[in-house]
């Protein structure tokens, strides 16, 4: 991020930044919440897990407010989502409110490949960054052990004479890495000795993408995680039956190598507010927004509940409401929608920006012109909060090359949209400080009665369900079934699945299905190339496209920056 008004011209980076700040023992940070020092499970003087044995202490005490954190439709410019929902719970405990900031896990691969770190940035960062970019206390390696497991038993049951019936190439459970590695997509496993196993084709996707870590954060307890592992379905049997985890005794194993990755991990932002770091479920295969536990945790224990859903309103936000919500009972009290000026004059469609290449310097200039024509994709992200029956507040991440006329501009475009308010938020320059007028926004909004609804039921057909979300959501005018989604359909309908929500699988970097298109698209069509169930996660998941499960390293990765000095400390992580 650029230079904001009230940084010094020697802003740090982030790394920098977040090892100097000062760090209070993470036994503070919990009894800052109300936790008990036997609620928690020390990993070092700076994180701990958090006991589930807290929520039924808790479980008189009343809800905070639970906000929810989204943007426009994302650029590679980078919006400022977790950088906002950090400093968001900051302000708010400066203004004397108790706060708390619930973020996913990052996945390594967009750490060592080309996104970097994911802990917010300037001076709206949890810390340490490190902990928190790298391994912190396990659970992606938990998850992916659990999914690799159950890899393992479907291939062993093969090998030892298939008792199940197993078709071969129904087998859609694929084992996981937590490392961007394209060359792991598509591979063929068994080669060498008979005693190897069975020769098949198969591949490995990142291991945010695996259902199980869906599964983790969607559940309420560790027997309802029990109960969704043994419903994971993996293939079909010769006689078509459908074959779970359950049926290969295996989901068992699964939930004793997950028993402590289901406790959310505690940590602290650079303001010794707490932060909730659980679980992170791929925003495009999955629904891309962290743990429900971590969430009941922070609103038994605080005035506000600061959550982040992955990519746009009309992707992590929906599957939220939809999804997120339904399983656990929640709503929220209010909607923050980012954006900023050089992401919505990019909507405009003038420009082209590359990940990892300089933008066009013309972003930098004023010019009201190219704003106006990006400004209904802000439109139409506050519409789709709206019909959540939710009260939505723009924040506007300024950057310094941002002029006064832009912004008004923007604000009076998100008032007259029908938000509640739209206001500059400086807090990767500023922290806390630099969020106090967002924050006031925001608590007033909270404030405000709400008519939650959700925007389609669970009984409707799975057609109506995904047209739905199609055309009220990204605008579409009619939707396309192929012949492989259209014979899914019938096919999990005829099976019991009908009542699943659907997870849209899409592109985030256009409300249609084609990345290349910006702004607010109309007139088009939805191609329905494939739906996939994720049946222990609860949901059913349509495929708009090609969507990436397993990245892969750019020509220069992150990773060649990263290094450790001769102390010991982490360099190059950003």
């Amino acid at each position: 991020m650029s230079r904001i008004p009230g940084a010094t011209p020697e802003m740090k980076p982030d790394l920098e930044i977040a090892q100097s700040a000062p760090l209070k023992p993470i036994q503070d940070t919990a009894a800052s919440m109300g936790l008990e020092e036997e609620e928690l499970e020390l990993y070092g003087k700076y994180k701990a897990k958090i006991s589930l044995d807290a929520l039924k202490r808790l479980e008189n005490h009343s809800h905070g407010k639970y906000i929810d954190v989204t943007c426009i439709t994302p650029t590679p410019l980078g919006e400022g989502k977790t950088v906002t929902t950090i400093g968001l719970s900051m302000a708010l405990n400066r203004l004397g409110k108790t706060a708390v900031a619930t973020l996913r896990q990052p996945s390594m691969g967009p750490t060592f490949g080309i996104k970097g770190g994911a802990a917010g940035g300037g001076y709206s960062q949890v810390i340490p960054m490190e902990d928190f970019n790298l391994h912190l206390t396990g659970d992606n390696h938990a998850v992916s052990v659990a999914n690799n497991l159950l890899a393992a038993f479907i291939d062993n049951h093969i090998h030892h004479g298939n008792a199940l019936g197993i078709q071969s190439h129904t087998i859609s459970w694929k084992r996981v890495v937590d490392i961007s590695d394209r060359a792991l997509r598509n591979i063929v496993i068994g080669l060498g000795r008979r005693t190897d196993g069975p020769i098949r084709q198969g591949g490995f996707d990142i291991a945010v993408a695996s259902e199980v870590m869906a599964i983790l954060a969607l559940t309420t307890s560790l027997a309802d995680l029990r109960q969704r592992l043994g419903r994971i379905v993996v293939a079909e049997s010769y006689d078509g039956k459908l074959i779970t985890a359950e049926d290969l005794k295996c989901a068992g194993a699964m939930a004793v190598l997950l028993k402590d990755a289901i406790k959310p991990t505690l940590m602290q932002t650079i303001e010794n507010t707490p932060c909730l770091v659980h679980t992170g479920p791929f925003a495009n295969i999955a629904h891309g927004n962290s743990s429900i536990l971590a969430d009941l945790i922070g609103l038994k224990c605080a005035d506000y509940v600061i959550t982040e859903s992955g990519f746009g309103a009309d992707m992590g936000c929906e599957k939220f409401m939809n999804i997120k919500c339904r399983s656990s009972g929640l709503t929220p009290d209010a909607v923050v929608l980012i954006c900023t000026v050089r992401a919505l004059k990019m909507h405009s469609g003038a420009f082209k920006i590359v990940p990892g290449k300089p933008f066009d310097p013309r972003l930098k200039e004023e010019s009201l012109f190219l704003l106006v024509k990006g400004i209904p994709n802000l439109e139409k992200q506050i519409e789709n909060v709206l019909m959540y029956g939710v009260p939505v507040v723009v924040a506007i991440n300024r950057f310094d090359s941002d002029s006064e006329a832009e912004i008004e501009v923007i604000r009076d475009a998100a008032l007259n949209a029908g938000a509640e308010d739209a206001v500059v938020s400086e807090v990767w320059a500023r922290g806390g400080e630099g969020g106090t007028e967002l924050a006031q926004a925001v608590m007033k909004a909270a404030d405000k009665p709400k008519q939650f609804r959700f925007l389609y039921e669970l009984d409707a057909p799975i057609m109506e369900k995904i047209e739905t979300i199609a055309t009220k959501m990204y605008g579409a005018e009619e939707i396309e079934y192929l012949p492989l989604a259209k014979r899914q359909i019938c096919f999990y309908e005829d099976h019991g699945f009908g009542n699943l929500p659907i997870c849209m699988a899409k592109t985030h970097l256009s409300l249609s299905h084609d990345p290349k298109i910006k702004g607010r698209p109309t007139g088009f069509s939805i191609p329905i190339r494939e739906v996939r169930a994720a049946i222990g996660a609860g949901f059913l998941y349509a495929l708009l496209g090609d969507i990436m499960t397993m990245p892969g390293l750019p020509s220069v990765p992150g990773g060649t920056r990263i290094d450790i000095d001769e102390n010991g400390k982490i360099i190059g992580l950003s």
